[in-house]
């Protein structure tokens, strides 16, 4: 795999009233990585984004040709998904939940895929973006910090341990997103323990009552009427 690039992000208001930190810029250097994420990088909303189950955002820069198909008028390039680290030659279907890899000093572990949501689409303008990326599973994945360390986009980048369960990203995006009622695949997402608990104890839910949670507020950012 080829590290691409290293991006940080501030908290700034992206549309009237809302906050994100999806604006990233490129980070030179040596970073310091911790159980938060990169230092210097921020969160709007630490119920939903980052934390220690969600350190760092990853995303493959071979899905930008994807996007510039479906969307010339923009010019579709890192860090446009608001991701922390882009690279080449690693994608959702190459990496398992409870993948463990060393970048530099530190030690990474695949934790869950990302889950699109509506500040891509204000930061773009394309309401459909979030419904597409999830439908298609070109949404990168994010990881928890084993060991803390100094990173960069120059250090070196090796997989360590592969999970013995073999829940592709790609395949826990299927089970999640696309096919979220499938019980086989609901079972293997409850059954994972290296997958994060909140989606570990959603799959357990849906397999509880047969029912999807709301999605509106993730995908449009605002509450179906059934839950105002």
């Amino acid at each position: 795999m080829q590290i691409c690039g290293v991006y940080l992000g501030k908290t700034k208001e992206i549309y009237p009233d809302l906050l994100s930190a999806i604006d990233k810029q490129p980070a030179l250097g040596e970073l310091w990585l911790d159980s938060l994420g990169l230092r210097g990088d921020e969160q709007a909303d630490s119920r939903v984004h980052g934390g220690s189950e969600r350190a760092l955002h990853h995303y493959p820069a071979e899905h930008y040709a994807y996007w510039q198909q479906h969307f010339p008028a923009q010019a579709w390039q890192a860090p446009a998904f608001g991701e922390n680290l882009s690279s080449l030659g690693l994608v959702e279907s190459q990496v398992c939940i409870g993948d463990i890899f060393s970048w530099g000093e530190a030690v990474l572990q695949v934790s869950q895929p990302r889950s699109p949501c509506y500040r891509l689409w204000r930061r773009w303008n394309l309401a459909e973006l979030p419904q597409l990326m999830q439908g298609n599973g070109r949404c990168g994945w994010l990881y928890r910090v084993l060991q803390p360390g100094r990173v960069s986009a120059t250090a070196r980048w090796q997989r360590l341990q592969g999970d013995g369960q073999r829940l592709s990203v790609a395949e826990a995006l299927h089970h999640y997103l696309q096919a979220p009622l499938q019980r086989d695949g609901l079972q293997r997402l409850a059954d994972c323990a290296t997958l994060t608990p909140r989606w570990r104890q959603t799959a357990a839910e849906r397999l509880r009552s047969g029912g999807v949670e709301d999605w509106q507020r993730r995908l449009t950012g605002v509450a179906s009427e059934a839950r105002q």
